[in-house]
């Protein structure tokens, strides 16, 4: 590795510069032969480039600091008893989408992944192809989930909407959270909610997270399905209407951007 100070653990290769527009990842896991691995498998593909390679958390902190990146591919061992390591992830790189690879799954430890943000959960022993279609799916803002893990989470969705119904344990949103809300329903991006709502791209996304913790959801996708379950965008305009004044315009289907 090039440099008067080297990162240690943190290996850079050659795709870390001239990449264009390829896809931007991190190899975080704590076994070599692993990232070896993957790192060849990588190294075919035209589209994706490995920039960094990590063994143990702090040095991916230290790799998300210094090179920009679009996924990173995480070992789920490397997290095991540090419950606050994926929201520090995405506090520290919000751009990155974050795969994590397990032994095995299980219901509970899949569902908090993705609660807490994680894109996708995948099986150590997943084929090569299927690994690089996952970083390209993923990269392009997609979700990737299996059926057993969609129904994990609908289910527990389900068991926390149960514990939602009762008005009085909802949470509160501002006028300027049900007009973001609004906007999702109907299929907007953040730069065309920015543009609408005449702020930037960035309070628009910071504004999603507060949403998304308000509301106990994860991304769009839960966020218009805790829209429909619960009425919400109906609720708040006729709360409007009582109080006298204007909300948003009431929106009966939901519509999602690719």
């Amino acid at each position: 590795m090039s440099g008067n100070e080297p990162i240690q653990d943190v290996d850079v290769t050659e795709g870390q510069t001239g990449a264009g527009s390829a896809i931007r990842v991190i190899l975080a896991d704590s076994q070599a032969i692993y990232r070896v691995g993957m790192r060849k498998i990588f190294a075919v593909e035209d589209d994706i480039r490995v920039v960094a390679q990590a063994e143990n958390l702090p040095n991916l902190y230290q790799a998300l600091q210094r090179y920009p990146t679009d996924v990173v591919l995480l070992e789920g061992q490397m997290i095991a008893g540090t419950i606050d390591a994926i929201p520090e992830l995405v506090k520290r790189a919000p751009e990155a989408k974050i795969i994590v690879q397990v032994v095995e799954t299980d219901e509970a430890n899949t569902v908090e992944l993705y609660r807490r943000g994680v894109r996708g959960v995948v099986a150590r022993s997943i084929s090569p192809d299927l690994l690089v279609k996952c970083v390209r799916k993923i990269a392009a803002g997609e979700t990737w989930i299996d059926n057993q893990s969609i129904n994990w989470v609908i289910e527990a969705y389900r068991a926390q909407a149960t514990t939602l119904t009762n008005p009085k344990v909802q949470p509160r949103l501002s006028p300027k959270e049900i007009s973001i809300i609004s906007c999702i329903t109907r299929g907007m991006r953040n730069k065309e909610i920015a543009f609408q709502l005449g702020t930037t791209e960035q309070v628009i996304k910071n504004y999603l997270r507060k949403i998304y913790d308000k509301l106990g959801v994860s991304d769009r996708l839960e966020l218009a399905l805790y829209c429909l379950h619960h009425q919400l965008l109906k609720r708040y305009m006729q709360d409007g209407e009582n109080s006298g004044a204007s909300g948003p315009a009431n929106t009966t289907e939901i519509s999602l951007p690719n």
